[in-house]
C-alpha cells in the first residue's frame, strides 16, 4: 500500500498496456456469466454492424482497475472505481491504461485518482474510458 506522505497531486500512474484477444474476451464472459454473442460471434456482431467482436465494457474497465491497482500496491487499498464507457474496443486493439492523482485527502487518508483508457486506431486515439475515477485509500 502505497503512503500518503509518498503521493502527490499531479502524480501520474505508470501505463498499463494489454492487447485484447477473443481468449482474453472469452475467458472475461466465462467468468462473468457474460455471454452476450456481441462478445463471441463474428457473424452476429457483424449483423449489428460491427465489423468484428467486441470487448465488454467491463472487461476494459477491468484493466483501468488493474492499472490503479497497480499503482496502489494492493487490491484492498482501492475503495472505489468508476467510469464512463465511450468507444467500443475491438480483438487485437492495444488498450492502454493510466492516469492522474487529482486529490489527496490527508485528513481521509486517500488519494482520488482520474483514470482512462486508450487505444490508437488509424493515427487517431480513441478513449474507450475517457471519465475513469478510483478512490485509493493510502497507508498513514
Amino acid at each position: 500500500m502505497r503512503s500518503i506522505a509518498e503521493v502527490r497531486v499531479g502524480e501520474e500512474l505508470p501505463e498499463l498496456a494489454r492487447v485484447v484477444t477473443a481468449a482474453a474476451v472469452r475467458a472475461y464472459a466465462d467468468a462473468g456469466g457474460d455471454q452476450n454473442p456481441l462478445h463471441q460471434d463474428e457473424a452476429f456482431a457483424r449483423g449489428v454492424g460491427f465489423p468484428g467482436i467486441i470487448a465488454h465494457g467491463m472487461f476494459t474497465m477491468g484493466h483501468m482497475a488493474a492499472a490503479v491497482v497497480a499503482w496502489a500496491g494492493e487490491a484492498e487499498a482501492v475503495s472505489s472505481v468508476s467510469a464512463q464507457f465511450r468507444a467500443v474496443v475491438f480483438m487485437g486493439d492495444e488498450i492502454v491504461a493510466g492516469g492522474r492523482v487529482s486529490a489527496v485527502d490527508a485528513d481521509a487518508g486517500t488519494a482520488t485518482v482520474d483514470l482512462w483508457v486508450r487505444v490508437e486506431r488509424n493515427g487517431a486515439i480513441e478513449w474507450p474510458i475517457k471519465k475513469g475515477r478510483a478512490t485509493v485509500r493510502l497507508a498513514q
